[in-house]
């Protein structure tokens, strides 16, 4: 049991002071998707975004996570709040979200994969704390694997958590 507990407190110490250990510089980039709308840190899913009629202020130049961040920023927390609000009393009252945070592919795999985690779990918080039911909702992370950066820019839209309908 001691064990147990030290090797859980260990972990949990390093992925605290790993997640602030890097540059951090606020950029704003122009986004183009074909498979969702993307405003702030977050990406959400066509068919959500339609079923819920989630609108977005300014699509165009939505920045994404700072290099080393998952906190949210206020055009993320607008977005959620239009896909709680679809998810507990709107169309999809009931239905469940899935959460995947990603991650640019500078860094180590496995760094990149908690990194992804941190941001979909402040996206699950922030969605709980609006009523969003946290059996309602399941997260994962992607970290690098699916990063089609090769620049500051492009690495930027690799930084974000997509919202599914589950």
């Amino acid at each position: 049991m001691i064990r147990t507990t030290a090797s859980i407190l260990a972990c949990a110490c390093t992925l605290v002071l790993a997640t602030g250990c890097a540059k951090k510089t606020a950029r704003e980039t122009a986004v183009v998707s074909t498979t969702g709308a993307r405003v702030g840190n977050v990406r959400v899913d066509d068919e959500l975004a339609r079923l819920c009629n989630v609108t977005f202020d300014n699509a165009d130049r939505a920045p994404k996570f700072d290099y080393d961040e998952a906190a949210l920023m206020p055009q993320d927390r607008d977005v959620l709040e239009q896909v709680a609000k679809c998810v507990t009393t709107g169309p999809l009252r009931g239905r469940k979200l899935a959460l995947v945070g990603r991650a640019d592919p500078r860094g180590e795999t496995e760094y990149n994969m908690v990194l992804g985690d941190h941001r979909a779990d402040a996206v699950h918080v922030y969605l709980a704390r609006l009523g969003v039911g946290v059996t309602a909702m399941s997260k994962t992370s992607r970290g690098e694997l699916d990063a089609e950066g090769k620049d500051d820019d492009s690495w930027q839209r690799d930084r974000r958590v997509d919202i599914r309908l589950d």
